[in-house]
């Protein structure tokens, strides 16, 4: 008697869960960290009908993927739900926490271990002292692309670690106070006013090497740069007039501000030809209108 065997295929298709992105500063980034659940193929639905023969007892196709989806849907975390814990809502991974585009309309609580901050893009209209009370282990913020309009004096005054805060793309109207490492500050794109800024806020920021803030509303530069500035960005403000002392010092003919390589000034009411003493001790001249 002749025996027929019957050959099945099963073809189970297993999500694939795109891997985090690796920690970059610029731009200071976008990342995709959406999960891809994958389809089923012409070749399954026309095999539904069909029964599988197993231990004796008849297992449809139907059945058998629906289970096997329903295990990978375990480990797929929503992205919208705010009401999740940090780490389900966010990603993190070694230290980072990215928090982007989740329309979050505050600062969610952190793993004490963060040092990054990755939040952009998103609905955050106010900072107060208790969001990082307790991250001490903070190195970079980044909050560009938000609702910012206030931040209290003490958000960030423990964070003597941070070095990188980004506020870029927000509606403050003034700078809070920083913390004493700070290297690099992006406020560009705001509201700031001079007034919103303190006489003292730069002076003892002995590391700060990059200051951005182009397109506010700044009518004159900023008071007490620190020796440690690199790149001063000024650009599209309201600056009508600098002195001598605002980069250099009148009463010091012989002094060189040897670290200075760029500041930028285009876009502002101000014709720096007229104020030709006020970069006597500069090795390059600021990019502007001379005329």
């Amino acid at each position: 008697m002749e025996t027929l065997q019957a050959t099945f295929f099963l073809f189970v298709f297993v999500p694939l869960v795109n891997p985090a992105p690796p920690l970059q500063q610029e731009s200071l980034y976008e990342y995709d960290t959406d999960v891809s659940m994958g389809s089923l193929t012409q070749q399954d639905y026309e095999m539904q009908s069909k029964d599988i023969k197993k231990d004796g007892t008849n297992v449809s196709l139907d059945t058998s993927l629906m289970l096997q989806s329903d295990d990978s849907q375990l480990d797929v975390p929503p992205t919208k739900d705010t009401n999740l814990p940090t780490c389900l809502l966010c990603v993190c991974l070694s230290g980072s926490v990215y928090c982007e585009e989740i329309d979050i309309e505050a600062v969610p609580p952190l793993p004490k271990e963060t040092a990054y901050l990755y939040a952009r893009f998103n609905k955050i209209k106010r900072i107060a002292a208790s969001d990082f009370a307790d991250i001490t282990t903070l190195r970079r913020i980044d909050f560009s692309g938000n609702r910012i309009e206030e931040i209290e004096d003490g958000a960030f005054s423990k964070l003597l670690l941070l070095e990188e805060l980004s506020l870029a793309e927000n509606r403050l109207v003034k700078l809070p106070v920083l913390p004493p490492k700070l290297t690099s500050l992006n406020a560009n794109q705001n509201r700031i006013k001079s007034r919103g800024i303190k006489a003292n806020a730069f002076k003892k920021l002995t590391n700060l090497a990059y200051l951005y803030l182009g397109h506010n509303a700044l009518e004159s530069v900023p008071l007490n740069l620190p020796e440690s500035l690199r790149i001063l960005h000024l650009q599209y403000n309201n600056i009508t007039s600098i002195t001598d002392d605002t980069f250099c010092k009148s009463n010091n003919t012989r002094y060189i501000r040897t670290r200075m390589d760029e500041i930028r000034m285009e876009g502002n009411p101000i014709v720096l030809a007229k104020h030709v003493n006020a970069f006597s001790c500069l090795r390059m001249l600021p990019v502007g209108t001379y005329y």
